[in-house]
Formats: C-alpha cells, structure tokens, sequence
C-alpha cells in the first residue's frame, strides 16, 4: 500500500513530466533569421520567404533606406544577411569589410528619368542640368559610365545628392530637372504625369546587374548549413515572385504604400533573381574596375573572398 509520501511524489513527478511537455515547444524556439532589404520594389523578395520558410525557422524582414545602411547591418551583424545594390556592397569590400556576395537578389530597377515637359530626351541633354544622383549607390556608377559612352563627364552636369525616397518629389515640385533612380520611383514620376523615362541605363558592360544579397564572411565560416537553407529561402521565393505577377504587384503594393497602377508600370523594369553565374560575376568585376577608375574606390575587393559563388552553384544543380 503506497504512502501518503509515495503519493504525492509520484503526482509531483506527473506533473514535471506534464510541464516539460507543455513548455517544451516554447522552449525550442524556432531560429529567427534576420534579413535587411531596401524600400525598393526590387527588393521585395524577402516578403515572400514565410511562404518557402522550413520548420524550425522564421524570419524578420527589417527595412533599411540607403544601401549603405543595409551594407553596415551586415558589416555589424545586426541582420543575417541583407540585399543592396553592388555598388554598397563593392565599397565594403574594397575597404575591407567582412561582407561576401552569396548571391544576387535582381537585376534592373533603374531609370533615368526627366521632367515630362523638359526638352531632356538623352543622356546628352543632361548637360548642364540639375541630376538627382545616391552617392554610394549602383545608379551612380552606372549614370558615370553612360556619361563617358557619350563623351561627357560627371562635370559636365550638376549632381545633387538625392535619396531614392525623395527623387520624385524633388522632380515634381522643379528642385531638379532629372534624376537616376530606383523603382518604384521612376514609375511614380510616369504615373502621376510629371516625368519621363529617359533611358534604361542597361547598356554599358555592367548591363543590368543592380542588387546582391550578401552576408557577414563569419556566417559561412560558422554555420554554412544556415547559408544553404537560407538561400533555398531565396530561391524558391524569388521564382515564385516572377512566376506570380499578380501576388508580387500586390506585395509591392502593400509594403511601399504605393496605388497598383505604379506598381504595374515598375514591374516590367524589375528582374528578381538569385544566382551569380559566370557571367554575372564578370560584369561584377567590371563594375569594381569602374568604381576603381572613378576612384571611389582605393583597390579592388579580394574576388576570392568577396564574391562567393558556391552556394548558389550547388543550389543550381537542384530543383
């Protein structure tokens, strides 16, 4: 016959037993992966990764409005990786920061675009003209090296130091008389009627090679594994995003606070993509060259290290 003693120690046994099974699921917490991106409709695909996100994992999307404070979150490690343009990525590098390209997160995005009445119609009309222009930005490497395809120069123009944010309005109420921006603005300019695309700025070497998504050079040292779920992440969101007009405009919508009727004419300027194959990474250090030339930067990143191509190659050979 048990003891009052044995009772109540097998009942506080069950309920040690019954607590640990309650709270154990809270207590295996899933690993929250941190992902910086940009206020930009190229920079949407990481509002899609939930849907593609396996068991064990979550993520948080934390916004940032220049590439420059999406590169130094990498650089600190306040996310586990985050997409800006190359530009932002290239001057880390070159500077020696421990950021490394994984992968590229897409490719145009970018307009030059002028007043909808000026008489700007070319790169060569930009003469003398005010020019919106993000220091630090893939834009700006890109606009200095249209200038010398038609034999002009930096000096030849009036550069004015813009954000993506605040091209279109700055346009509209005549602070400028151009800009080199990034979507959705461009298309904010052509839908309310106060702008014009000038150009597609696609065709110098760098073509229309614009963001890439990186990470901190510990991260691959330290837990590679994460690196290869992540960038399946990316992958599977980035092909659905592209596949899916539908639900991409509509996520663009929401996130940027932007009416669809923009969204639909930034779409078509948009390539969401992931990998970084031999040709991607040529135009890539074509970009670093130019950058170098232009003295933005003092020597070129360590490619070695800087640009990472083995995730992305394995990830290829699958489906």
């Amino acid at each position: 016959m048990k003891t009052l003693k044995n009772i109540l120690g097998s009942i506080f046994a069950a309920l040690i037993v019954a607590s640990v099974t309650w709270i154990t699921p809270a207590q295996a917490a899933d690993r929250v992966i941190k992902v910086g991106t940009l206020k930009l409709i190229h920079a949407i695909t990481p509002y899609f990764y939930e849907k593609f996100t396996p068991a064990g994992y979550k993520i948080e999307v934390i916004p940032y409005e220049t590439p420059t404070d999406g590169k130094n979150a990498v650089v600190t490690r306040s996310v586990d990786f985050g997409t800006y343009g190359l530009a932002a990525a290239t001057l880390g590098g070159a500077a020696g920061e421990p950021v490394v390209i994984i992968g590229a997160q897409c490719n145009r995005g970018m307009a030059v675009v002028a007043g909808a009445k000026s008489d700007i119609k070319s790169i060569k009309d930009l003469a003398g003209k005010k020019v919106a222009i993000l220091p630090g930005s893939t834009q700006e490497v890109v606009i200095l090296d249209r200038l010398k395809m038609e034999g002009m120069s930096i000096k030849d123009i009036q550069p004015i130091r813009v954000s993506f944010s605040d091209m279109p309005a700055a346009l509209e109420r005549g602070d400028i008389d151009a800009y080199v921006g990034a979507e959705p603005g461009p298309s904010i300019s052509v839908a309310k009627g106060v702008g014009k695309i000038v150009e597609y700025p696609y065709s110098t070497p760098t073509g229309s090679v614009n963001m890439v998504m990186t990470t901190h050079e510990s991260m691959i040292k330290e837990n590679a594994e994460l690196v290869k779920v992540f960038l399946t992440i990316h992958r599977k969101a980035t092909e659905y995003a592209m596949s899916n007009r539908a639900a991409f405009v509509e996520m663009a919508a929401q996130k940027l606070g932007q009416p669809r009727p923009t969204i639909e004419i930034a779409a078509p300027n948009v390539e969401l993509t992931w990998n970084t194959d031999a040709d991607w990474v040529k135009r890539a250090k074509y970009y670093g060259s130019e950058m170098l030339d232009k003295k933005q930067i003092r020597a070129l990143p360590d490619y070695t290290k800087f640009i990472n191509t083995s995730f992305v190659t394995e990830l290829a050979k699958t489906r």
